[in-house]
């Protein structure tokens, strides 16, 4: 005969045996690795992200292990080794990542303050400069951040050549490419180069509103550089926020575990996440991986310059 206490007790046997299952994957993964490309220098990354990777350490009850990866080839060819399972792409080089092969999966983005999730790349240059559009910048200099960068190479090669620039090596006197979003607003600030590629979602949410905020750009006398010491000449159209990523290989049920930490992260830990973008962001998007199918058509229009300007 079954009773209430008979049923009962297979209730909590199967709740038991579902979670035990669940965690099966924390015996196999005891510490994880989250990669991100330094967007600004080493301190600042370790100071923004650490709270939120500690967060996760607490959510998946496994360590999170911070790594600030030297540039998004670091990130890409880490993910492909499988020595990065959960890592913070650039559209671009999660688009070259699949292109390549590396068994990636993406998982959610960034919603931004006003719901959108998107962003745009921009030509920065100094207001003080005679410089009001790209066409008054031949024979200038460029600063670029990395190959792989999305707002800082790929979108400004492919707005360049919709203007009628196939190649910005030769438009522009000296194209350098600075190593970082942070690095190539220093050096238009430093006057190294003339116009400065680089991401911005709005006057409030860009490597450049973050670096103003730190105090970081200064004048030639030594004062703070502000807003208005800085005019966009070129804006994109809309770029859709870079993935989230883990390694495909993991099992379900870390993946769905990371993604629930991630997703629960602006109720359960506002203040690590709010750090994140200086409280500029509301969540994070659920997304998947063809959602940058789009970009990817990009980066072979890039790389299909990149031929053509060899051959």
């Amino acid at each position: 005969m079954i009773t209430r206490r008979l049923v009962l007790a297979g209730a909590a046997a199967l709740a038991f045996t579902t979670s035990a299952s669940a965690d099966d994957w924390k015996a196999k993964y005891p510490e994880l690795t989250f990669a991100v490309v330094p967007a600004e220098n080493a301190s600042g990354v370790t100071e923004r992200w650490a709270p939120f990777v500690s967060y996760l350490s607490k959510e998946l009850g496994v360590k999170v292990t911070l790594r600030i990866a030297n540039d998004y080839a670091a990130v890409i060819e880490g993910q492909r080794a499988g020595n990065i399972h959960i890592a913070s792409y650039g559209s671009a080089s999660f688009a070259r990542a699949r292109l390549t092969g590396v068994k990636t999966d993406a998982f959610a983005n960034d919603i931004n303050a006003d719901g959108s999730t998107g962003y745009y790349s921009v030509f920065f240059v100094k207001a003080s400069s005679a410089y009001k559009k790209v066409d008054d910048l031949k024979g200038k200099n460029l600063g670029l951040v990395d190959p792989n960068s999305t707002s800082g190479n790929n979108v400004p090669r492919f707005e360049l050549d919709k203007m009628g620039i196939p190649d910005a090596d030769t438009y522009f006197s000296k194209v350098v490419f600075t190593g970082s979003h942070e690095n190539a607003m220093l050096a238009l600030a430093q006057g190294t180069v003339d116009v400065a590629a680089n991401q911005w979602t709005s006057d409030d949410d860009s490597t450049l509103a973050q670096m103003l905020t730190k105090g970081m750009l200064k004048n030639a006398d030594g004062s703070a550089m502000k807003k208005d010491d800085f005019r966009i000449v070129h804006k994109s159209a809309p770029i859709i926020n870079g993935p989230y990523a883990y390694n495909s290989d993991l099992p379900e049920a870390a993946k769905a575990a990371i993604a629930k930490a991630f997703f629960d992260a602006p109720a359960k830990d506002k203040a690590a996440f709010d750090r994140l973008s200086d409280g500029q962001k509301k969540g994070f998007h659920p997304a998947t991986t063809k959602d940058w199918d789009g970009t990817i058509e990009l980066i072979k229009f890039v790389d299909a310059l990149r031929k053509k300007k060899a051959s």
